[in-house]
């Protein structure tokens, strides 16, 4: 059972959609400051569910407004509109076969991330979603998801989960946070309402164990990274989204939300390349989604959710991810090298030459902790 929202792709190559990613393109700049999608939840020993958009005791988990701002990719710097011929049955048919099997595959490699804070710690639980992005069990979700694994020493745990409904499947380690990203972003976790674009806002997870009595499997489903931004409109959107839930129906009852979209707009972090792919509003645009995913009919993983307002109906919300080709450039750019080299490694190769760096990147948010 998951939640399946579908709507018609080529809704968006002939008109604007109410859904999905937006693909056209107007010259200027406009500010995108947003509040990230990761909700709260209550600890085993308390039952009270805190949302981000409520005030709440301690910290929250969203994503702070930084200077670099996303901004819409300058008209001249995209290829002109050209003209649309009407589909066919049969092509509407063709394309909706693909999307389905896209939609088995990013179901198939969809994760929950749940992160339990100790009581009274300041820091608060956490449910958000990931990606498996390599058949060894490499996990893409977002740096603001991840930065619970640093805190291991403070006795948070993390376990990641999978299936309908979610349950306890694996224990992972960090293989990589963007040091970018905690740098711009050291109070999050003290914040209530804190904003902002997604800019950085990437991580890898490395499955390290079963969290069950049954083995690792050989391979792992996933879904691959891709290498450039979505090439045609039509996408899926997968998450975990659970700001609607109580804490024991996340624990216990949280199911996969699938949508089905198209694409719509795409803004920069930079000059002219496509950074961020800005979603309209569906059922995915709810804490919990933060780190779910975004494929193209190519059965490929174009881009992960960072940021969504969270107020009003889903319908009407805006919901926003980073680019494939942004966090392969970004992680090449902190890092010297390219990311398909870590995805090279063993997961233990990964986390063991990632490990040296847990203590420095650590103490850029406890620092400002309790």
């Amino acid at each position: 059972m998951y939640i399946v929202s579908r709507f018609s792709p080529y809704l968006g190559i002939v008109a604007a959609l109410a859904l999905g990613i937006f693909i056209s393109v107007f010259s200027g700049s406009t500010t995108v400051s947003r509040i990230p999608i990761i909700i709260p939840i209550a600890s085993p020993t308390t039952p009270e569910v805190v949302v981000a958009s409520t005030k709440s005791v301690g910290a929250t988990t969203s994503v702070q407004t930084h200077s670099s701002v996303s901004k819409k990719i300058p008209a001249s710097s995209t290829p002109a509109a050209v003209a649309v011929t009407p589909p066919t049955a049969e092509s509407i048919a063709a394309l909706n076969a693909a999307l389905d099997t896209s939609a088995l595959i990013l179901r198939s490699a969809l994760v929950n991330i749940i992160c339990y804070a100790p009581a009274r710690s300041g820091i608060h639980s956490i449910s958000g979603s990931g990606v498996i992005i390599d058949p060894k069990g490499i996990i893409l979700t977002n740096a603001h998801v991840a930065q619970y694994f640093l805190l291991a020493d403070r006795d948070v745990s993390c376990t990641i989960r999978s299936g309908s409904p979610a349950t306890d499947s694996y224990n992972a380690a960090l293989a990589y946070i963007s040091p970018a990203w905690l740098k711009a972003n050291p109070t999050v976790l003290t914040k209530t309402t804190p904003s902002g674009t997604g800019e950085y806002d990437f991580a890898f997870l490395a499955i390290t164990k079963s969290a069950t009595d049954s083995k690792l499997p050989s391979i792992f489903p996933y879904m691959t990274l891709s290498t450039t931004p979505p090439k045609d409109t039509p996408v899926v959107i997968a998450s975990y989204g659970s700001q609607f839930l109580e804490a024991s129906q996340i624990t216990n009852g949280l199911f996969p939300t699938i949508v089905f979209g198209s694409v719509k707009d795409v803004l920069t972090f930079g000059t002219n390349t496509i950074d961020v792919l800005a979603l309209g509003g569906s059922a995915a645009a709810q804490e919990g989604s933060s780190g779910g995913g975004v494929a193209d009919v190519f059965r490929n993983l174009v881009g992960t959710i960072t940021t969504s307002t969270i107020t009003g109906t889903t319908d009407t919300r805006s919901l926003d991810a980073i680019t494939a080709s942004y966090i392969r450039g970004e992680y090449a750019s902190e890092t010297g090298q390219a990311l398909d080299l870590l995805l090279a490694e063993s997961p233990a190769t990964a986390v063991a030459d990632f490990a040296p760096r847990i203590s420095e990147l650590e103490s850029i948010i406890t620092a400002n902790l309790p």
